[in-house]
């Protein structure tokens, strides 16, 4: 078995300008989100390669998903490949949209340009690079010619970073992450090629609407305004809710530290008139749009909170409600109102799992130390396929550096490519039960 497992570790290892180029193509098509740009042609190209390696490939589009329409189709692609004998399947599931580039980059966002050791480009480290490792992972497997049971998938979902339901979220509630067809998760999120992720933390999004009455704004005391009213509940948030979050520390190991807290974040405020864009000329005109004078009648804003295992979701909704209602109560002329944008609880997957025994054992024999095991700070698919899929054996596990992704000159490392395809190939042979035969 030694040699055998050798044998696999020494091809991967050839295949580090293979991994390089593969990070490098998927890089190079710009699937952002929104509005979800590309996602056929990267699902394509994807597919089209794993066929060629004897994998069975279906194109599942998401049709009235949101999102989903005719000039921007929610296309996924899950390909399998079916081994040697009975045994269990190893699903390993990518996003493959990314955020928009943004500003401040020294790369070409979507050049996929290689440099001191290094792939660069939006989507490199979240998550493409996570993809290629684990298409190679699986690649070499399949090469190797080993008498491997069960089932490799590989799958490349959308709009992970919009909330998944378009991607995993429909997957998973049609069975392709349930038992009988899928035992174990791993998803190449970018968490560190020695960390396992067990879970993340829970989010609560939602949009607070107050409201006030229309005047002319030279007559503003004629009117009562909805963003003066906003201003008072932000007010009581940064006064009274933030201080109270910052006391409120999580046991389990959240990474970055920072994040073990209760968090809240104010995503947008939209308020009176529809934004506009203002310019003058040398006189002192106006060249472009210009305000009307009105009192604002609405303002809307988007509250991003993150809450912890130890908090109840009810509980988290019901602190914001105590806040407008003491305000309904206190302040003159105070109305609102409260809708759920998207909630999803706390996910944590036992670390005697599995699919964390088998990837611990293989991080182990790769980098020859003991992982660290981590919760992520932010959601990711995890919350589909618990929830929906009914799976618990799930991790995320995959190349590069968390910190780095959303960031301009986001990049993953080469040897982290090859190191964590090494570990992904490892845990799948566990994972499948062709260690227990080779045995």
């Amino acid at each position: 078995m030694n040699a055998a497992v050798e044998h696999l570790l020494a091809r991967i290892e050839a295949k580090r300008e293979e991994v390089t180029a593969l990070t490098q193509d998927l890089v190079r098509i710009p699937t952002v989100n929104p509005p979800g740009d590309a996602y056929e042609a990267c699902a394509h190209f994807l597919g089209e390669r794993l066929a060629k390696k004897g994998f069975a490939v279906e194109y599942v589009r998401a049709i009235g998903a949101p999102g989903d329409s005719n000039s921007h189709p929610r296309t996924n692609v899950v390909a399998r490949w079916t081994g040697q004998g009975p045994g269990e399947c190893v699903h390993f599931n990518s996003h493959i949209d990314v955020v928009e580039a943004g500003s401040g980059w020294t790369y070409a966002p979507f050049g996929g340009q290689v440099d001191q050791g290094r792939v660069y480009g939006r989507g490199s480290c979240d998550m493409k690079g996570g993809l290629a490792a684990s298409v190679i992972a699986c690649e070499a497997l399949i090469e190797s010619g080993l008498p491997i049971p069960g089932a490799l998938e590989i799958s490349g979902t959308v709009d992970e970073e919009s909330g998944g339901f378009a991607g995993v979220g429909y997957l998973a509630e049609r069975g392709y992450f349930s038992k009988p067809r899928v035992h174990h998760v791993i998803i190449p999120e970018p968490l560190g090629v020695d960390r396992i992720c067990l879970g993340h933390r829970g989010v609560w999004w939602a949009e607070v609407e107050t409201r006030g009455r229309m005047a002319h704004g030279s007559m503003p005391f004629l009117g009562d305004s909805a963003i003066n009213h906003m201003s008072a509940f932000i007010h009581l948030l940064e006064s009274q809710l933030q201080p109270r979050l910052q006391e409120r520390r999580t046991a389990e190991p959240v990474e970055p530290p920072g994040a073990r807290v209760s968090t809240l974040n104010i995503n947008s405020i939209h308020g009176g008139q529809l934004e506009q864009r203002y310019a003058n000329d040398e006189r002192g005109w106006p060249t472009a749009q210009t305000p009307a004078p009105m009192v604002a009648h609405s303002c809307r804003a988007v509250l991003d909170r993150r809450f912890i295992a130890e908090e109840n979701l009810e509980a988290v909704k019901q602190e914001i409600i105590a806040m407008l209602d003491e305000l309904q109560r206190t302040r003159p002329g105070f109305d609102y109102g409260i809708r759920d944008i998207m909630s999803f609880v706390p996910t944590a997957t036992p670390k005697d799992a599995p699919v964390v025994d088998a990837t611990a054992r293989a991080i182990a024999r790769v980098l020859g130390r003991q992982p660290s095991y981590i919760a992520s700070p932010g959601t990711y698919d995890q919350k589909h396929i618990v929830r929906s899929g009914k799976l618990q054996d799930c991790i995320a596990y995959g190349p590069g550096i968390l910190d780095l992704a959303h960031q301009p000159d986001e990049y993953v490392g080469i040897q982290e490519l090859v190191d964590s395809a090494k570990i992904m190939a490892l845990a799948s042979l566990d994972l499948t039960g062709w260690t227990r035969l080779a045995a």
